[in-house]
């Protein structure tokens, strides 16, 4: 299995895929998005050969992608990696922080009522119904990622405890 850089000199899109450790639809998808360029095909017209950049970029991407910047976001970015937009590149960096702080503090929120939750649970007699199951259960809902409510959904209820 390729993982390294140094190992990866050339080669088709599944030795790329290998060495990225993504899958060869996952760099379609990046090349339709317009953030991998296609390369040339080979003289034999049969292959396209990928070299180390591509390799780079996709670790670009990927790694984008866990510090939560949209796809958008990173085009944007490897664009303005040329250009030493710093600034610019600055903004979106420092805008990512104050999303990742956000959820942060949602996600602390959340802990705090689970940790809640699951001490009732095991305090609570058998007869009476579950807190988890109520809190999940209640209105409003637990909250998805990127919903923006601050955390709010998921309650202690206090009648159940």
């Amino acid at each position: 299995m390729v993982r390294s850089q140094e190992e990866f000199s050339w080669g088709p899109i599944g030795r790329l895929a290998e060495a990225a450790g993504v899958g060869v639809e996952t760099i379609r998808f990046y090349q339709r998005q317009g953030l991998l360029p296609v390369p040339a095909p080979s003289p034999n017209g049969k292959v396209r050969q990928y070299d180390v950049s591509a390799l780079r970029r996709l670790r670009f991407i990927r790694n984008g992608q866990a510090a939560g910047f949209t796809l958008a976001e990173i085009n944007e970015l490897l664009r303005l990696d040329s250009t030493q937009e710093r600034t610019r590149i600055r903004s979106l960096a420092q805008a990512r922080l104050t999303d990742l702080q956000r959820r942060e503090k949602a996600l602390r929120k959340l802990i705090a009522t689970m940790r809640t939750l699951v001490h009732h649970c095991e305090h609570m007699p058998e007869d009476v119904p579950c807190p988890i199951v109520e809190a999940i259960g209640a209105d409003p809902p637990i909250p998805r990622r990127g919903s923006g409510n601050g955390g709010k959904g998921l309650r202690a209820r206090s009648s159940s405890c």
